[in-house]
């Protein structure tokens, strides 16, 4: 037999296999570019963070092409079955020794998909609290109030209980008067102070009354809402408004007073 022959008995005997095998490669490749692009425009609305979005994105393309390939090579006459079996024992193995970094990227897509919170919202949980500012396949990070950042891995987070307080919070701040003061013209005083600072929203309307009967004072509780970022400016900002507003309409904030009398022979 020829070279001639043996090159044509080759091209009759395996020319369809690996002409069907690149046919399926081509199909897979645009398949892939499709949903990859599908995928994209469907998580936007889901997931804000574009690396995270452009990383899972590219797990899809990953698996369809991986997918593709299997198939191509069942073309070609390789045995799919050991080897889809080696790769899912390996899987196991490599499973066990990244459980946790596994447990984290799964509890990361559980986050973005089911929306407990997103970034800019203010969470507490696992006794740390803060405003989220990004959201990973691996961790949270939160921000405090005095700009420390928390990170906060992902598998801890799913199944735990969450305080989510949203963009807004509610200031709790208390001032104390003299019992001999004008309550009336107190309370509508602070309320002045409240409504006109400019970081203090106006829905919710902010809650203004005597918390308390103290043994000093008459304690007023001031709530007003302000966005996350401005808790501490607005904070500080009513408070010296009060103060101010206070004593220039000579409305005593009294100091803690205690009376001492000696018992003994005179």
């Amino acid at each position: 037999m020829t070279a001639k022959d043996i090159t044509l008995d080759l091209v009759i005997r395996y020319g369809f296999q690996v002409l069907g095998a690149i046919t399926i490669l081509a199909v897979g490749l645009i398949l892939a570019s499709w949903i990859g692009k599908f995928t994209d425009r469907s998580l936007q609305s889901r997931v804000k963070e574009p690396p995270m979005r452009l990383l899972m994105v590219r797990v899809v393309r990953m698996l369809v092409l991986l997918l593709t390939l299997l198939v191509a090579l069942d073309k070609f006459g390789f045995q799919i079955a050991p080897l889809v079996a080696a790769v899912g024992v390996a899987g196991v193995g490599v499973g066990f020794a990244f459980q946790g970094v596994l447990g984290n990227i799964i509890a990361g897509l559980s986050i973005i998909f089911t929306k407990p919170y997103r970034v800019g919202e203010y969470i507490e949980l696992l006794g740390v609290h803060g405003q989220v500012v990004t959201i990973e396949l691996f961790s949270t990070a939160l921000v405090q109030n005095d700009q420390s950042r928390v990170i906060i891995p992902n598998r801890k987070i799913v199944g735990e209980i969450l305080h989510n307080y949203g963009t807004i919070r509610q200031l709790q701040l208390k001032v104390g008067v003299a019992y001999g003061a004008r309550l009336d013209e107190a309370l509508a005083l602070a309320h002045e102070v409240v409504t006109a600072n400019p970081r203090v929203l106006k829905e919710p309307a902010p809650v203004i009354g005597i918390d308390e009967l103290a043994d000093s004072s008459v304690t007023l509780s001031l709530q007003p809402w302000v966005a996350v970022a401005e808790m501490a400016t607005a904070k500080a900002e009513i408070y010296q408004a009060v103060v101010e507003r206070f004593q220039s309409r000579k409305i005593d904030i009294p100091f803690p007073q205690r009376e001492v009398r000696l018992l003994g022979n005179s």
